[in-house]
């Protein structure tokens, strides 16, 4: 009921009156801009000084666009209705023209640089910096034989990685998704301080997290009109994809970090896991080669049937066999992790909780959240990763 009164306000471009001071600039906004602005039940006041523009739209998501006031100054100014917590792009269309908002910062996101605004989450600041010891993000680059270019990795150092100097810690592999690169898990996830928060309450095992460009293709000639996403061709391009990405990161990501870091270099100390796109490639990684990986977890991604909607399973010749035998499925790999939101698009939601069933019916153990209505974002992916990562690398494995 909330969801469709949201719709029809958005629809008829009905706003939300509020006494100003009940706002507060957005945590995304850039040093010294008052807007867009933020109140206590999560609605958003807007403003953008356009005095020549005949017509003025915001877009927040997924949401419809909302028409816009000018006022006399040429200022033109909205407030939304409740927006669902979390981070979320959006824009603005100038007479036809989407424009980012110059008051708020730019992250990498559905493919180019896009505003995005955090809506905070009542009662919530587990992914919130806090009072706590603190791990560093590291910037690595390294030049891939897979790829035949200079590609990048971000590696989180848990608190007192340079103290304890003969620590050897486990490694999560975590992958954002598409349209999104390896800066999305530190700048729209926050991971850095989700884990710092978890290890600080002694949740969670101080691990490394390694965060790498999920894009990969081979040297050669590019396609110059890829497949459309969601075609055959295009999924079959993705998957493609999805090996190249797997052969980089276990022929030279691993290795280097192997050798780089002060890690357990065996698969009983390695997870891996991903949302969406990253969650697809987490899959398509981890099941082929099961002698790396002990852990896995797909956040709103799984296996690429799921993924364009047929919803189909053959657990005897699925990733090499990888499922053919539960019991000892279930014996070597300690935790499989499959996440979703409860307002995800239908076709996906019905796809993962196929997904979940089809594993569930081949005695395969799995572990599944649905996070409570969040759509496919930022939002449901911290929540997996919270809720994922205090599972990883305890005694006894599950």
């Amino acid at each position: 009921m909330k969801k469709a009164l949201l719709l029809v306000l958005l629809s008829t471009g009905v706003c939300w009156a509020q006494a100003p001071d009940t706002f507060q600039p957005a945590s995304t906004n850039v040093p010294n801009a008052e807007y867009p602005r933020i109140s206590p039940d999560s609605r958003i006041q807007f403003r953008l000084k356009a005095p020549d523009a005949q017509k003025v739209q915001v877009q927040v998501g997924a949401t419809p666009a909302m028409d816009m006031i000018k006022g006399e100054d040429g200022v033109w100014t909205v407030t939304t209705p409740p927006i669902v917590p979390g981070f979320h792009y959006y824009y603005f269309n100038i007479d036809g023209v989407t424009v980012n908002d110059p008051a708020s910062r730019a992250f990498y996101g559905v493919g180019k640089d896009s505003t995005g605004i955090d809506v905070p989450e009542p009662g919530v600041d587990f992914y919130n910096v806090q009072d706590v010891p603190h791990g560093e993000v590291r910037e690595h680059w390294y030049h891939s034989d897979v790829t035949g270019a200079w590609r990048r990795v971000f590696i989180y150092t848990p608190p007192d990685y340079d103290k304890s100097m003969k620590t050897r810690y486990p490694v999560l592999y975590l992958q954002h998704g598409g349209g999104e690169d390896e800066t999305g898990w530190i700048r729209q996830g926050h991971a850095n301080f989700i884990l710092d928060n978890l290890i600080a309450e002694g949740k969670a095992k101080p691990m490394l997290i390694v965060m790498a460009n999920g894009y990969a293709r081979r040297p050669g000639p590019v396609d110059p009109a890829p497949a459309p996403f969601g075609s055959p061709a295009g999924m079959k391009a993705m998957q493609a994809a999805a090996v190249t990405f797997g052969d980089d990161l276990l022929h030279v990501v691993i290795p280097m970090i192997d050798s780089t870091y002060r890690t357990v270099p065996d698969r009983e100390h390695r997870a891996m896991a991903g949302l969406s796109m990253g969650g697809m490639q987490t899959f398509q990684v981890t099941l082929t080669h099961l002698g790396t990986f002990a852990y896995i977890g797909g956040f709103s991604g799984a296996g690429m049937g799921f993924v364009s909607g047929n919803n189909t399973l053959d657990t005897k010749t699925a990733y090499d066999g990888a499922f053919a035998d539960p019991d000892a499925f279930n014996k070597k790999v300690h935790l499989l992790w499959l996440g979703v939101g409860t307002a995800e698009p239908e076709r996906m939601h019905v796809g993962l909780v196929a997904f979940h069933e089809a594993l569930d019916k081949a005695g395969i153990k799995v572990t599944f959240y649905e996070s409570p209505g969040t759509a496919h974002e930022w939002q449901t992916w911290r929540r997996d990763l919270n809720l994922f990562a205090p599972l990883l690398f305890q005694k006894g494995g599950k």
